[in-house]
């Protein structure tokens, strides 16, 4: 196995690069792609969706959060 004091300086700086780009990739990926959607998940979208068209419009994560009493 090599070491990192074994590498050179162009290595060093590449295996840095790759990590780095491999971090921001995972950070910035989605997990979920390429999954199918419940149809359970699909028809609550599609309610929540049709009830905004009809002008409920929905509330807001921290008024959600502040009605069950929790902290935002």
């Amino acid at each position: 196995m090599t070491k990192v004091k074994d590498l050179t300086v162009d290595e060093f700086k590449t295996l840095i690069e790759e990590t780095v780009e491999q971090k921001l990739l995972e950070l910035v990926s989605d997990p979920d792609q390429g999954l199918e959607m419940r149809k359970e998940v699909i028809a609550r979208l599609k309610r929540g969706t049709a009830r905004e068209q009809r002008g409920n419009k929905a509330i807001s994560a921290r008024d959600a959060a502040k009605k069950l009493g929790l902290d935002w």
